[in-house]
């Protein structure tokens, strides 16, 4: 099964914990690592989301993204499709950044797009042209070890 995780979820683990839905995600990201590093899950990156993650201001948390990043088998490169894809994504109401990984997402043939931004999941929920399906991570880890 392949993800994209944008890079919020990508960061989620070091978030400050102390809210019980930050520390559940964060565990659940790192539970999808773990899948990942154990071949159960593909993980798919993408220029958008190195780009994302080089402007972290955090020296850390770049370092931390950039890791995970590493553990991607595929790294998708910007191209007309893509870029057609986003273009509609954001005529739908979609920010420019979260669009391209969308649509990065969806040409790729990611089965699921994980993401701790609830209004993005949102509004990717309800994108008829999207081929990748938005999840939180919790909902991510629920449908792989089920």
């Amino acid at each position: 099964m392949r993800v994209y995780l944008d890079a919020c979820s990508l960061q989620r683990p070091l978030d400050d914990r102390s809210q019980p839905r930050v520390n559940l995600e964060a565990e659940a990201v790192l539970t999808i690592l773990r899948l990942v590093e154990n071949g159960e899950l593909t993980l798919v990156s993408s220029e958008a989301l190195e780009v994302e993650v080089d402007h972290t201001p955090d020296a850390q948390r770049r370092a931390a993204a950039r890791d995970v990043l590493k553990l991607a088998s595929q790294t998708l490169r910007l191209g007309e499709e893509v870029e057609s894809d986003a273009a509609a994504f954001i005529r739908s109401g979609v920010k420019p950044l979260d669009a391209l990984h969308l649509a990065f997402a969806s040409r790729a043939d990611v089965e699921y797009f994980c993401t701790c931004d609830d209004k993005l999941r949102k509004k990717a929920q309800k994108l008829r042209s999207l081929k990748t399906t938005a999840v939180t991570p919790l909902e991510l880890v629920l449908k792989v070890v089920s």
